[in-house]
């Protein structure tokens, strides 16, 4: 009999996830630990409330978990197919799983690349994601915080304030940008104005500009916006990638989207059959997160995993990141 347990973690944040706001400098998430007594796995779920993840909702689904079975399993394949029957949110899927993970590998004296079919992690660079900043404050911030030592920056951006951020951004640093659009455009011709605008030799991608409900606008844009289209919000842990593939150029998987380390070796797939690019995200997260991203990352194009340079306190330091390069324990 497996013993499970849940602990409530609250991180402090550097920065407000959202623009102008206070009540964003905090951020819970959840440690999920299993044991036999003798070897123990970890994992952690970040819930993201624009799929409908609330803290209230993963508490109420780990119980129903665990009285229906989770303690018991012997094997992975028990594990999915509990998680099939009694199917809780991304996040909180992707705790369980690479909890178990974590222990079977632990207990069987393999590495986890080794059970997914991957090779050794090694260091890599990541892009660094730029809070939410008024345009006139960027220059300072990059200078202060030495943001140059990073491969690539990240901006979010939004209607209005777009082209002067990224200007401004441009201004204070020579580094190939990523810009994250947040499904924030509505107007379709709207956006192809500033894609338009944007210099294909500075930007590498942009981001779900438009609400994933935007079909038909994201097959027009496709194929005339002069800078790629990456999938964000569009792609979860189930994709159409024929439909994906007549939207965007690339897709955004993260594991904590995907509910796991399977179903993201799946979506990855899947992606490299339909000649789509791949970047490999995160949310907001410790480095037990991160850790688990980084055993993939090598098999992706492009690799944004900064969320844990955004907390005050990382409280487990299982990452570390030396000139925008990530290394691990």
């Amino acid at each position: 009999m497996l013993n499970w347990r849940i602990e409530a973690l609250h991180l402090k944040l550097k920065y407000p996830l959202q623009a102008g706001s206070s009540a964003g400098s905090e951020k819970t998430n959840f440690l999920l630990q299993v044991t036999d007594g003798t070897y123990s796995g970890f994992g952690e779920a970040a819930p993201c409330i624009r799929f409908g993840e609330t803290n209230e909702l993963l508490l109420q689904q780990y119980q129903v978990l665990l009285m229906a079975g989770l303690p018991s399993i012997t094997s992975m394949e028990d594990l999915l197919q509990l998680l099939l029957e009694h199917t809780p949110v991304n996040s909180l899927r992707f705790a369980i799983e690479s909890a178990y993970l974590h222990f079977f590998c632990q207990h069987k004296g393999i590495a986890i690349h080794q059970l997914l079919g991957q090779s050794p992690p090694k260091p890599h660079a990541t892009c660094y994601t730029l809070p939410f900043l008024e345009p006139g404050s960027i220059k300072d911030f990059i200078r202060v915080n030495n943001l140059n030592r990073f491969r690539s920056l990240k901006v979010n951006v939004s209607p209005g304030l777009a082209e002067e951020l990224v200007r401004e951004v441009m201004l204070a640093s020579s580094r190939p940008l990523v810009l994250d659009g947040n499904e924030s455009w509505h107007d379709p011709e709207e956006l192809l104005h500033f894609l338009e605008w944007l210099d294909p030799k500075q930007v590498l991608f942009v981001e779900q500009p438009m609400p994933a409900s935007s079909v038909v606008a994201y097959a027009h844009l496709k194929g005339n916006s002069p800078v790629p289209l990456v999938a964000d919000e569009s792609i979860i842990d189930e994709a159409d990638f024929e439909l994906l593939r007549e939207q965007f150029h690339g897709v955004n998987i993260k594991l904590m989207k995907a509910g796991g380390y399977v179903n993201t070796v799946r979506l990855l797939a899947e992606a490299r059959k339909h000649g789509m690019m791949t970047m490999l995200g995160c949310t907001t997260e410790t480095t037990l997160g991160i850790w688990s991203g980084m055993q993939l990352c090598h098999a992706f194009d492009f690799t944004s995993l900064d969320g844990f340079l955004l907390l005050e306190d990382e409280p487990f330091k299982l990452v570390r990141e030396e000139n925008g390069i990530l290394y691990l324990k």
